[in-house]
């Protein structure tokens, strides 16, 4: 049976480097955690062929501005149509219920009791420097973050964040999200 997939990714370039083109950025890493096997994982650019597969039968993929940020990056590298994808955007989400988009971190933070562990400009860092293992690290503690964050939502009905007045609740409804049928051009036979 076909189960989600959290996916995060970090990039090669920045947004000034690359006049504000995200299907320019080029991949360093993609972190994800398959709820399949329970198991985090991560590709380097040389090895998104052993990720396809994993997206392609996944029966959600999960991320945190995931439609207008990761499937832009990853759509170059991928043969099929990348939105065919069952996908749940945590931020699309929070945005729809808010009325306006909060970081992940800040989301973390309020609601997990803990944060992210730096910024993306990081990773681009630790790439050009080839601290690849450093750089694997990071972005799975996002995934780890962002499947957390999933986790309490889905569980709770609400998420929280920190306003001028304190805390504050964000109603959500991720638990009962439906799956639309899966209509995607598979990269190898099954």
């Amino acid at each position: 049976m076909a189960e989600p997939v959290v996916l995060d990714l970090e990039t090669q370039y920045s947004f000034r480097e690359k006049d504000n083109d995200t299907t320019k950025l080029k991949i360093s890493v993609v972190g994800i955690y398959d709820y399949a096997n329970d198991s985090y994982k991560a590709f380097f650019e040389d090895e998104l062929s052993q990720l396809w597969s994993i997206l392609e039968n996944a029966s959600l993929i999960i991320g945190f501005n995931i439609i207008r940020f990761d499937f832009q990056v990853l759509a170059p590298y991928y043969v099929g149509n990348i939105t065919k994808f069952p996908v749940l955007d945590l931020l699309d989400e929070v945005k729809e219920s808010l009325g306006k988009r909060i970081a992940l971190g800040e989301l973390a933070k309020a609601t997990l009791e803990s944060g992210k562990t730096g910024h993306g400009l990081l990773a681009i860092e630790l790439y050009r420097e080839n601290k690849l293992e450093e750089l694997r690290k990071y972005c799975l503690d996002d995934v780890r973050l962002t499947r957390d964050l999933y986790e309490f939502g889905k569980k709770n009905g609400k998420v929280f964040y920190f306003s001028s007045r304190g805390k504050e609740e964000i109603r959500i409804d991720w638990g009962k999200k439906e799956i639309k049928e899966k209509s995607i051009d598979l990269t190898l036979p099954l």
